[in-house]
């Protein structure tokens, strides 16, 4: 079933569907010589909202398949409502679906090929910005960690200019853990000591069990590393 509604979004992408506009037809083409404009059914965001509730409802459930199905019927129904920041909120929530259930692949192309490209196309740089956050975690999942340490870091630069502390502080969080997992520890740790110190400074608190539990795993891991030297 996923891969259905996987391939439904790439036809979507290469049909154009998610560049559509309204259509304004030429005054010499309607009868009476009047413009008219193509309506978007507001039923298709109503439907949309109603899935992704549903979908919602079913993750947390962990009825993931029955999830990842509903995150693509409201894709698809904000996609004809062109609503499409809520589009792309779907395809975000039904990627991490696939992350969860360890489609790797899958989480990957939802994200890059349709995702990433309707919030670029809108301009939208917040939706970006969270494209790339999802991405890092992909890549890191899928242990390809140059990819992910790549994606950590456009979503820091874009926070920074979004001036989005909140993000920021989590692609610092996700750059640590890049680097703890390519055992590089001293430069995890310092990357911890700037984000606790960030967090510090502009007054988020969201991080804080985060960033203890990433100090521990650093600290564990350097001195597991010590005791099989001296072994």
């Amino acid at each position: 079933m996923y891969r259905y509604v996987l391939s439904l979004f790439f036809l979507l992408t290469a049909s154009g569907a998610i560049a559509q506009t309204s259509t304004l037809l030429a005054p010499d083409q309607v009868p009476g010589g009047g413009a008219i404009n193509i309506a978007v059914s507001k039923s298709d965001e109503e439907d949309g909202d109603n899935y992704f509730a549903e979908a919602e409802k079913n993750e947390k459930k962990g009825e993931f398949n029955e999830a990842m199905t509903l995150f693509g019927k409201a894709a698809f129904e904000y996609n004809n409502a062109r609503e499409f920041v809520a589009y792309g909120s779907a395809l975000l929530r039904l990627s991490n679906i696939h992350l969860i259930m360890e489609h790797y692949t899958e989480a990957e192309q939802v994200v890059l090929n349709v995702a990433l490209k309707n919030y670029s196309r809108i301009g939208n740089r917040k939706g970006q910005m969270d494209s790339y956050n999802q991405l890092g975690k992909i890549y890191f999942a899928a242990n390809k960690l140059t990819q992910s340490l790549w994606f950590y870091t456009q979503q820091g630069m874009l926070a920074r200019q979004l001036n989005n502390n909140p993000s920021y502080i989590d692609s610092m969080l996700g750059i640590a853990l890049v680097k703890v997992k390519k055992k590089e520890y001293k430069l995890a740790s310092k990357d911890i000591v700037k984000a606790e110190l960030f967090a510090r400074s502009v007054k988020v608190n969201q991080f804080n069990a985060q960033i203890k539990s990433t100090k521990n795993l650093i600290s564990e891991k350097v001195n597991s590393k010590e005791i099989r030297r001296i072994k």
